[in-house]
């Protein structure tokens, strides 16, 4: 199976040893994406906004690739607060179409660079 990294200038650069995703036949794979602006590299503020910018983040991982939001079958949303949930709920409803990926949600202990949201994807592609 060949693996191929997808790289988007319009998503921070990764700040560890990953890949913003990878594609194989069939598929792509996104790590996580935070509420870095990728411009200045900086965290927004406010869950909504990170939550906003985090999935405007995916969204250029998944152009890169040569998908869309229509072509996402799952995904998963971290929280550092359950409490958000409503509000990362209503921003992630403006960017998924119907009918919307499978999705999980999970309260973690604490994200990277202070992040109070992450979301990663998973999408199909055509070969």
């Amino acid at each position: 199976m060949t693996r191929q990294a997808v790289t988007s200038a319009g998503a921070p650069a990764a700040i560890g040893p990953y890949s913003q995703a990878i594609a194989v036949p069939g598929a792509v794979y996104c790590s996580g994406q935070i509420g870095l602006d990728p411009v200045s590299g900086e965290l927004v503020e406010g869950v909504e906004a990170q939550a906003e910018r985090a999935l405007r983040n995916l969204g250029a991982v998944l152009d890169a690739a040569g998908v869309t939001f229509s072509d996402v079958v799952k995904t998963t949303i971290f929280l550092t607060d359950m409490d958000d949930f409503a509000t990362v709920n209503a921003v992630y409803a403006r960017f998924v179409p119907d009918p919307p990926p499978a999705r999980s949600t999970v309260a973690v202990a604490a994200l990277p660079k202070g992040a109070l949201v992450e979301v990663e994807a998973i999408a199909r592609r055509a070969e």
